[in-house]
């Protein structure tokens, strides 16, 4: 029975120290080292972190400290390459990274070559560190709207990227831009096109059900408290549910109103 009791307890001894965490950081290399607060065991014994993965190598930086650095240069990581870094800490204790954006993707790309072809706007990039969204911007209306998404590919040489666009009558401006964890936009130089398209008209000014324009275009219909009751692309749209009143609409290039009857 007391043989039963020591297993018992050999057993459960292992099984409590086995369940460890882990806090796991996923990003891409960005030329920056993390750091980490380390506070001791609860037992008093050692530290609280007891290994540090990177990539699944075992980081050989001396985290036996208050305080640590994991220091990923010593990798050979290349600026944009993906990098998860697992800390294995134990029980009732937590240690706290200080800086883990860090790993976050940052918008450092270079335009080399923007351009419009076959109602596509093209362009190539250099230089980009992490993987994030390129977003294609139009001036339409007197502002800058999103007309395309295109997943950047993340890498220091050079990539390519096209997406298509809608022309309205005339000049049309377009450009291209990123947005990291930071916040601020990172925007291409502008190009602009000239469109030998008709200038849309629409009609009736005061309309009951149904508002039609002289070709398929983009649009957006906003109420007189500035508030978007519809936005698409078509050569009519249904407007017998809004209320009575007037409305402002933006269409190809320009801006109207028209009352609901």
């Amino acid at each position: 029975m007391k043989r039963l009791l020591y297993l018992f307890l050999f057993v459960a001894f292992f099984t409590l120290n086995a369940n460890s965490q882990e806090i796991v950081l996923n990003g891409t290399f960005q030329g920056d080292n993390l750091f980490v607060k380390n506070p001791f065991s609860p037992s008093g014994v050692g530290f609280c972190v007891y290994e540090v993965n990177v990539n699944g190598l075992t980081s050989t930086d001396e985290i036996n400290s208050s305080a640590f650095e994991i220091d990923l240069s010593v990798y050979g990581f290349k600026v944009g390459q993906e990098v998860t870094v697992a800390i294995k800490y134990k029980e009732n204790c937590l240690p706290i990274v200080l800086n883990p954006e860090v790993l976050n993707a940052r918008s450092t790309f270079d335009v080399k070559l923007i351009n419009i072809v076959d109602d596509k706007i093209k362009w190539s990039t250099m230089n980009e560190a992490g993987r994030l969204p390129f977003v294609v911007e139009q001036y339409r209306w007197n502002k800058w709207i999103e007309v395309g998404r295109v997943n950047g590919k993340g890498i220091i040489s050079e990539s390519n990227y096209e997406s298509p666009v809608r022309m309205h009558s005339g000049e049309n401006r377009f450009r291209v831009k990123q947005t990291d964890y930071r916040g601020k936009p990172r925007y291409s130089d502008e190009i602009t096109y000239s469109s030998t398209k008709t200038v849309v008209s629409y009609s009736p000014s005061r309309v009951d059900d149904l508002l039609t324009f002289s070709a398929p275009t983009m649009y957006e219909i906003y109420d007189e408290f500035g508030g978007i009751v519809f936005k698409g692309f078509g050569d009519s749209v249904k407007v017998g549910g809004l209320q009575k009143g007037k409305y402002y609409l933006n269409y190809d290039n320009q801006l109207g109103t028209f009352v609901k009857k």
